[in-house]
C-alpha cells in the first residue's frame, strides 16, 4: 500500500506535539501567576472537551478566530462556576498563546520516528493552527529541520478537511496523491479530508473513537515505521 511513497504529510497538534500536556502547563503558569482560586485539574477537565468543540466549530467556519479564543475560556470558567471579567479573559487568552510554545513535550517516539524517516522521505506539515503560534512551537520543539513544507490553515486560507489545503500542500511540496501519505490524529480533518482528495492515510488513534473498517491505524508513533518498510 505504501510502496511508492516519497512524501509524508504530518499534522502537528495531537500527532507529534503533545497539545494537551503543553496546554495544561501553559494554564498552570497563568493560574499561578494570577493566583486563581480554582483547581487547575477541575478547569482542565472542563476545558479540554470544550476546546475541541470550539475548534470543530472554527474548522467548520461556524465561529471566528477571536470567538474561539474568547468562548472556550468564557464557557469553561462559567462551567466551573468561577467569575471572570471580559478583561481577564482577554488577558488570559493572550498569555495562553504566549506561554503555549514554552512547553514542548512531544509524543513518545516522535524524534526517533522523524530521525528514521528523514533518511528516506520528504516530510511536511499541514496544520489548522495559526502561523505565528505553530512556527513558534515547531522551532522551540526542535522540529524545524525535519520538514520541507509547513502549511497552516491561516496561510492557506482554508482549514482541513477542505480539499484546497491538501492540494496546496501537495503543489508546494512537488508531490502527488499517488506518492504521498497523510498522518494525523483527527479522523474528520486529517483522515477523511486527505482521503477525499485521494491520499493514503495513517490514523494516529489516541482517543476512544470507533475505528471504521479498513482504516490504517497506529496507537504509537513508532508503529508507523514498519508500515513504511522501516
Amino acid at each position: 500500500m505504501f510502496n511508492e511513497v516519497k512524501h509524508l504529510f504530518f499534522d502537528l497538534d495531537h500527532t507529534l506535539w503533545d497539545f494537551d500536556l503543553n496546554s495544561k502547563l501553559a494554564y498552570k503558569q497563568i493560574f499561578e501567576e494570577h493566583e486563581l482560586d480554582l483547581s487547575l485539574d477541575q478547569f482542565i477537565e472542563v476545558y479540554e472537551p470544550l476546546n475541541l468543540e470550539f475548534w470543530r466549530k472554527f474548522r467548520e467556519n461556524e465561529i471566528t478566530k477571536e470567538e474561539l479564543r474568547y468562548q472556550r475560556l468564557k464557557t469553561a470558567f462559567t462551567a466551573c462556576d468561577y467569575r471572570v471579567t471580559d478583561e481577564q479573559i482577554d488577558l488570559y487568552a493572550d498569555l495562553y498563546i504566549e506561554y503555549l510554545p514554552n512547553n514542548n513535550h512531544l509524543f513518545d517516539g516522535c524524534i526517533e520516528l522523524l530521525d528514521s524517516l528523514n533518511e528516506h522521505f520528504e516530510m511536511h506539515l499541514i496544520t489548522n493552527g495559526f502561523n505565528g503560534v505553530q512556527q513558534n512551537k515547531i522551532e522551540k520543539a526542535g522540529l524545524t529541520k525535519y520538514f520541507n513544507i509547513v502549511l497552516t490553515a491561516e496561510a492557506a486560507g482554508v482549514k482541513k478537511p477542505a480539499p484546497q489545503i491538501f492540494h496546496q500542500a501537495l503543489k508546494m511540496a512537488g508531490a502527488t496523491v499517488e506518492n504521498s501519505v497523510m498522518i494525523g490524529d483527527s479522523y474528520a480533518a486529517d483522515i477523511l479530508g486527505a482521503k477525499n482528495v485521494g491520499l493514503k492515510t495513517i490514523w494516529f488513534h489516541i482517543t476512544d473513537q470507533e475505528i471504521p473498517d479498513g482504516e490504517v491505524v497506529v496507537h504509537n508513533l513508532l508503529d508507523i515505521q514498519p508500515l513504511l518498510g522501516l
